[in-house]
């Protein structure tokens, strides 16, 4: 009875240890989306700057009597950026990415599709689909990486681009859901062929003072805007891969208080039995 009650007890205190460590993760994660979540003014103030920016580019096409291109080739193959997480307890995050990365492949057709993966753990699930990257990276750390993720990422999408390989490209990617109706969202995102509808040229009373080719100058202006659009992408997953290790270590603890209970009652069982046969031998040997 005494062995049974100490493995107990030593129970009990891999609990509880384990409990200081669930409490750790969820606030490093905590800490992490919150992070995330400052860099996104930023982020989105510096998008708006490029947005007005081609507007006013767009006016100086609209003076040449010409139009931007860049429509989609009907022969072009589509490359998928799909943001995954890199660690784990993250509940069922890279699930749901892959779910939509599967409808897509189903809706472009799987053989004209190529996949880029950010996040190791995605790479491994979507092994166990069937789906091999044709290329993959790490998913950042800490938000202090991330624009350096987006910077890889868009250079890798630029050199295929450039390479003619591919003509569309979409990333699918978490992000948090302001509805608060679930922890986030999966949303797929074309970013190319650009869509220039977004952005009516401006009305200007006096144009702007330029040094390139109204061409150029938007084909900069773009590949910017587009840099700014994977920044936000990886920035809004990263923060929503943390919301969902959040939301994991809260039923975690669940789970770890309700055995604590479980074990601190089954020892005071053991212990109040153990006092009980002591009461017996003790009034035995007093009779005797």
């Amino acid at each position: 009875m005494a062995e049974r009650l100490s493995d107990v007890e030593a129970r009990i205190d891999s609990v509880r240890q384990l409990s200081s460590v669930i409490s750790a993760m969820r606030g490093i994660a905590a800490v992490r989306s919150n992070e995330a979540n400052a860099r996104l003014a930023g982020i989105r103030e510096y998008a708006d700057t490029i947005g007005s920016a081609i507007a006013q580019a767009l006016a100086l096409y609209s003076d040449d009597g010409a139009g931007p291109g860049g429509g989609e080739g009907v022969s072009g193959r589509v490359l998928v950026l799909a943001l995954c997480a890199e660690q784990g307890f993250v509940g069922a995050f890279n699930t749901h990415v892959l779910d939509e990365v599967q409808a897509l492949a189903a809706t472009v057709g799987a053989e004209r599709m190529d996949l880029l993966i950010t996040g190791s753990r995605g790479v491994g699930a979507a092994r166990e689909r069937g789906l091999e990257p044709v290329d993959c990276m790490a998913m950042a750390g800490h938000a202090d990486q991330l624009p350096a993720l987006a910077n890889r990422l868009a250079d890798r999408l630029f050199t295929r681009l450039q390479e003619g390989t591919v003509s569309r490209v979409v990333v699918v990617s978490a992000r948090p859901d302001d509805t608060h109706t679930a922890p986030y969202r999966v949303i797929p995102q074309t970013v190319i062929p650009f869509d220039f509808a977004r952005f009516p040229p401006a009305n200007l009373a006096q144009p702007p003072l330029v040094h390139l080719p109204a061409p150029l100058l938007l084909a900069r202006l773009t590949d910017e805007y587009v840099f700014a659009q994977l920044c936000e992408a990886v920035t809004l997953s990263y923060a929503a891969e943390n919301d969902a290790r959040m939301r994991a270590m809260i039923a975690a603890r669940e789970n770890v208080a309700r055995k604590l209970d479980e074990l601190t009652a089954t020892s005071r069982r053991l212990r109040q039995e153990q006092i009980t046969e002591e009461l017996i031998e003790l009034a035995g040997a007093v009779r005797a």
